[in-house]
């Protein structure tokens, strides 16, 4: 597998010499070998999920190392009260890196004991700028990949899709299992396998309750929990006084992109990826009150991708395949706001153009290089 220094690193750095720092992700997003990389860090590394390193955590007998680096210890109930601890009793210069594959601002068992000591840094799959890609061929092959960094650097589709079945196995089977209070994994799988599908639309919970024949109750919770373990994400609606958006209907995207069969929404789905990767970066590392939202009105325009920062957007874009004429949806948006950045990027399209509203047309490389 090739070596690749990830885009936190430098930011981990910084932020080890004020705070704990944890970083959290989805599960084989490259969080360990992160951590390892980190000079120091190979000797202070404990695993909760190896029982030599879990019964060293439990009996606090560390390594006499700068740098702690606990990987998966939100898997221990106490695990704030006992970073509390090691944190306010720590020797000078003593340095404290936590990394997880769930939501570690969530689980935080009966209140949040570890306010202003740590920074959340939240790492994201590979992406064009990261892997500082050039060519059209070089989008397709991460497109079909995946970002994952084994499923990628691996260069197999057949590879990528075993990979991704497995890896779909072991959140269910082990994450869920271990974190959450699930009674029936057979129909949270099932939840997994039919919202690949279901991309780029408003999520319908009617029609998964119904698809599964569970409680409405249910399928809210369970969309919950593969949010928290990082497998899906999902976007709001972007409204504004001025505009007849919709008020409540979300979307959703997952984080291994490849999952979702049809071209053009798994494009959608890579394009959602980049673009939350840069809004974490800058809500994460710069304290920006910036967000990912889409736009769909009662007139069915709709927009694939709104960037706020407050209430106020500042980009616009809309994913189509090829070249095509500019969507309505993107010019009645780019007339309403039109100090807003607007892009309308393809997959396979070769045009690239201004309009004369300021609306750029480009292959979707143009715009994804100039993110994280």
């Amino acid at each position: 597998m090739a070596v690749l220094t990830r885009y936190l690193v430098p930011q981990v750095r910084r932020d080890l010499a004020k705070k704990m720092v944890f970083v959290a992700g989805p599960r084989q997003v490259g969080k360990t070998t992160l951590a390892r990389s980190l000079p120091g860090a190979e000797a202070g590394y404990l695993n909760w999920d190896v029982a030599e390193h879990r019964e060293r955590i439990l009996r606090r007998e560390l390594p006499p190392t700068k740098l702690l680096a606990f990987d998966e210890l939100h898997k221990y109930r106490s695990w704030r009260n006992y970073l509390k601890g090691l944190f306010d009793n720590r020797a000078p210069g003593q340095q404290i890196l936590v990394t997880g594959s769930a939501r570690l601002d969530f689980y935080r068992f009966g209140g949040d004991s570890l306010q202003g000591r740590y920074h959340l840094l939240r790492l994201h799959p590979l992406s064009v700028a990261e892997l500082d890609l050039a060519k059209p061929a070089e989008l397709q092959q991460l497109l079909h990949l995946g970002g994952f960094p084994e499923p990628y650097f691996g260069g197999s589709e057949t590879e990528a899709r075993r990979w991704s079945r497995e890896h779909r196995t072991l959140l269910i089977r082990e994450e869920v299992a271990t974190l959450e209070r699930v009674h029936d994994l057979g129909n949270l799988e099932l939840l997994m396998l039919r919202l690949p599908e279901l991309v780029g639309s408003p999520l319908s919970m009617n029609a998964l309750r119904e698809d599964l024949q569970v409680a409405h109750k249910t399928v809210a919770n369970w969309l919950q929990i593969l949010e928290r373990l990082y497998a899906i994400y999902r976007l709001s609606p972007f409204g504004a006084p001025r505009i007849r958006a919709v008020k409540k209907e979300q979307k959703h995207y997952h984080w291994d992109w490849s999952v979702v069969q049809e071209p053009s929404l798994r494009f959608e789905n890579l394009v959602a990826g980049h673009l939350l990767k840069w809004v974490h970066h800058e809500q994460d590392a710069k304290g920006r009150d910036v967000d990912l939202r889409y736009f769909r009105d009662t007139d069915r325009r709709e927009v694939d991708f709104v960037i706020v920062d407050g209430r106020t957007p500042q980009l616009l874009v809309e994913c189509k395949w090829a070249d095509v004429a500019i969507d309505r949806g993107l010019r009645y948006l780019k007339t309403r706001f039109p100090k807003c950045a607007a892009w309308q990027v393809s997959a396979v399209g070769t045009k690239d153009y201004v309009t004369p509203d300021g609306i750029r047309v480009a292959p979707a490389m143009e715009l994804l290089r100039t993110l994280v």
